[in-house]
């Protein structure tokens, strides 16, 4: 099985390899050396062999944490089971080819919208735990601690110390990122480093660490360098502070401000309640000072002698009219008893009707009408006498 491996990479060309020297091994007067090539953004790493002339005649010589492009041949190793590069030629990457890639990599990440101001998010007043990712015993983690104590000493720090640079910081740092995104008490995370070269700088412009700042749940605050500094880590973060003393004083407020925000909104809730209890109260004596509050009976009084004369006047209108009428009554009265049958009867005179078998039959009004034999009524003021014609 190892043959065949063997075998089949024994069959592919040369190739160019990037990374970052993290171990070289030349001992004096042997006639190859030995390197670690390591992926900065990943934890992988390829041992390189090369002849110790190439190595001794690299200007500048080569140091642990360079950045190196190698041009080689893979050679598995059947007794040792390994992979190795053979190379012959090493090229160190320079400051102007880094800022080069470091622009295009802005670019691209710019062009995806990580760069957006839209997508950033508030920090939170008065974060329940800030988590803190910075080099071990550090100036930047002092800076970040005293300033943000001091600003407000209740403050909680949830700290993973990693390294800042060379190859191990970027995984280190996206572990300690990851750790705390998951912490539930921690609000806000500080990356926190102090100033450097760019090569010091580079980690915090890797591609895989500001797509896990842009892709983290938790707001993320830059403190990377001096003013001057600028990695791509700055335009991805929700907040970017020049240094890591002004995110110890952006993380959390100033506690002598809010106690002093405190007593002014007191302050002027206490002036605003005064001038609406005054307000109100001026109005309460306004409306107690008119006179349907000021003797609420007087007016029930004077309609009630409203309403007592009216009925008077209606009492009094009633019985004039009633009056009236009855005077009225008793003269058609007075005229219908001067004009009837009854007042004349009273002067003597009398009524002669007709009697028949069936009863009265009409008024006698001659004597024509009377022949011998017939019935008469008479009726005089106080009754009806009954006779018969003799002749």
């Amino acid at each position: 099985m190892a043959r065949k491996i063997a075998d089949w990479i024994n069959r592919l060309g040369s190739i160019w390899v990037e990374g970052q020297i993290t171990q070289i091994s030349a001992r004096p007067g042997a006639a190859t050396a030995f390197l670690t090539l390591r992926d900065p953004s990943a934890d992988v790493s390829l041992t390189l062999t090369c002849s110790s002339a190439l190595l001794r005649n690299m200007e500048p010589p080569l140091t642990d944490g360079s950045r190196v492009v190698v041009h080689g041949k893979p050679t598995f190793f059947v007794g040792r089971g390994t992979l190795s590069l053979r190379v012959d030629e090493i090229r160190a990457v320079g400051i102007g080819e880094l800022l080069a890639r470091i622009e295009r990599l802005r670019q691209l990440l710019k062009a995806e919208g990580l760069f957006d101001p839209a997508r950033k998010r508030p920090l939170p007043f008065l974060p329940n735990k800030v988590g803190l990712i910075t080099g071990r015993a550090s100036a930047a983690e002092h800076d970040v601690l005293t300033n943000a104590r001091l600003r407000w000493p209740a403050v909680r720090f949830e700290i993973r110390n990693v390294a800042v640079q060379g190859s191990t910081a970027v995984p280190q740092i996206l572990e300690a990122l990851g750790e705390l995104d998951r912490v539930p008490e921690v609000d806000v995370i500080v990356l926190a480093r102090g100033g450097g070269s760019v090569e010091d700088l580079l980690p915090f412009s890797d591609e895989a660490l500001c797509r896990a700042v842009s892709a983290c749940r938790t707001p993320v605050v830059s403190a990377i360098g001096h003013e001057p500094d600028s990695p791509l880590l700055d335009h991805v973060a929700d907040v970017r502070c020049s240094t890591p003393t002004g995110a110890g004083k952006r993380v959390v407020p100033d506690v002598a401000e809010e106690t002093q925000r405190i007593h002014q909104l007191r302050d002027r809730a206490r002036r605003a309640l005064h001038g609406w209890v005054d307000r109100e109260r001026r109005l309460l004596d306004a409306l107690r000072s008119r006179p349907v509050l000021a003797d609420p009976i007087g007016p029930l009084d004077r309609r009630s002698e409203q309403v007592s004369g009216l009925r008077d006047r209606a009492r009094r209108a009633m019985t004039s009219v009633l009056t009236t009428e009855q005077h009225r009554v008793e003269g058609v009265r007075s005229r219908l008893t001067t004009l009837g049958p009854a007042a004349t009867l009273a002067r003597g005179y009398a009524i002669v009707q007709l009697v028949d078998p069936d009863g009265v039959d009409g008024v006698l009004r001659s004597v024509d009408e009377a022949g011998p034999g017939t019935r008469l009524r008479v009726r005089v003021v106080d009754g009806a006498v009954y006779a018969v014609v003799d002749e």
